[in-house]
C-alpha cells in the first residue's frame, strides 16, 4: 500500500518553525505556530509504519490518535481558557478511515474518537476558531473525528482529495454493485459521490482551492492557502459558533425540513 504523505507536507508547509510537542504519538504531528497575526495550533495525523497498532499504519485514525487529539486540543482550550483572543485550531486532513480491527474495538476506539470529536466541538463552542484543510482522503469515522466538527472545511482541488463515509471498493461491496455501478448511480445522487462539487452541494465545504503542486507545495500555494486559512478565521470571527450554516445549501432542503417537523413537535 502506497503510504500518502500529503499531511506532513502541508503539516510542514504551514508550520515551519513551529513548535514541537513531546509526548504523542509519532503518527500525531501538532505544532504551535501563527496564521497572519493570529496564534493557531496545526494539527495533522500521518502514516507511521511502526505504529504499535498494525491497523493504523497508513495515517488511519486509531486509539492512539483519538486520544492524542483529545489530549492536545483540551491542552489548548486549557491554556487559552482566560484569554480574550482564542488560538486557531488547523485540522489538516488525509484519513483513509478509522483504524479497523479486533484490538481497536475490544480497547474502544469508539470511545478514543469520540473524545476527539467531543474535544474539537468543546474547542469550537468555547471560542476557538477550529478550520479543517482537506488535501486528501477525509473517509468515515477518522474524518468525523478529525476535521468534521470545523467552523469552516476548505478543500483543494484535486483528483487524490475525496470525501465520503467508506472508499469506492468497500462501498460497491456494502450496496452489492461494482465500482463502475456506484459511479453511476452518485451521478444523480449527490450523498453518494466522492467529487468535491457534489460534497460542496451538501454544504459542508466553506471554499475549494486550486493549487499548482499539492504533493510539493510552491511558495505561491503556500502563501494561497495561508491567505484562505486567515480568511476563514475572519468569517468565523463574524458569525456563530455553531454549524447551522452548512444547512443552507441546495441539496439540504430535506434536512432543513425534518429539523423543522421536530422543532414543531418538540
Amino acid at each position: 500500500m502506497t503510504l500518502s504523505t500529503r499531511g506532513l507536507i502541508w503539516f510542514n508547509a504551514l508550520s515551519p518553525n513551529a513548535k514541537s510537542f513531546e509526548g504523542l504519538p509519532a503518527s500525531l504531528k501538532v505544532g504551535d505556530t501563527t496564521l497572519g497575526s493570529l496564534p493557531a495550533r496545526v494539527i495533522a495525523v500521518v502514516p507511521d509504519e511502526q505504529n504499535p497498532f498494525p491497523r493504523a499504519r497508513h495515517g488511519e485514525v486509531g486509539l492512539l490518535e483519538g486520544w492524542g487529539l483529545g489530549q492536545i486540543i483540551d491542552e489548548a482550550i486549557e491554556a487559552d481558557r482566560d484569554h480574550d483572543t482564542k488560538r486557531a485550531l488547523v485540522a489538516i486532513i488525509d484519513v483513509p478511515s478509522q483504524a479497523y480491527g479486533r484490538r481497536e474495538e475490544a480497547l474502544g476506539i469508539h470511545q478514543a474518537l469520540a473524545g476527539a470529536v467531543d474535544a474539537y466541538a468543546r474547542a469550537r463552542l468555547a471560542g476557538h476558531p477550529v478550520v479543517g484543510l482537506i488535501v486528501g482522503k477525509a473517509m468515515s469515522g477518522a474524518f468525523l473525528a478529525h476535521g468534521y466538527q470545523a467552523n469552516r472545511l476548505v478543500a483543494l482541488r484535486d483528483p487524490g482529495v475525496e470525501v465520503h463515509a467508506m472508499g469506492k471498493a468497500s462501498a460497491a461491496r456494502i450496496t452489492l454493485r461494482s465500482v463502475d455501478e456506484l459511479e453511476a448511480l452518485a451521478a444523480n445522487i449527490p450523498p453518494m459521490a466522492y467529487d468535491l462539487d457534489n460534497y460542496a452541494s451538501l454544504g459542508l465545504l466553506w471554499e475549494t482551492l486550486s493549487v499548482e503542486r499539492i504533493e510539493r507545495p510552491t511558495e505561491g500555494d503556500i502563501n494561497r492557502v495561508s491567505e484562505c486559512l486567515q480568511q476563514a478565521v475572519a468569517d468565523i470571527a463574524a458569525g456563530s459558533h455553531d454549524l447551522r450554516g452548512r444547512l443552507d445549501a441546495p441539496n439540504r432542503s430535506a434536512s432543513r425540513r425534518v429539523r423543522e417537523k421536530l422543532l414543531e413537535q418538540w
